[in-house]
């Protein structure tokens, strides 16, 4: 294992298993709040939202970082 992978707090962590944890600790709702896009608002899903994260770098390391906020210390 690298260092920088040791100390990368999402290795293991795919951006599907990232959403889906978010969405069952805030809802839909309480992560549309949290970050503003239009994949968590309109008729959100896994598969629209991962989708939308893969093409956009910006929204993927929003989500990233409220992953790790919210789940650090768990």
């Amino acid at each position: 294992m690298s260092i920088k992978q040791k100390n990368n707090p999402l290795h293991g962590i795919t951006l599907e298993k990232a959403i889906i944890r978010l969405v069952e600790h805030y809802d839909w709702e309480g992560l549309a709040q949290r970050i503003s896009i239009n994949c968590f608002k309109s008729n959100p899903s896994i598969k629209s939202s991962l989708k939308f994260l893969r093409k956009t770098q910006w929204a993927r390391e929003k989500v990233e970082s409220l992953y790790i906020s919210t789940f650090k210390n768990k």
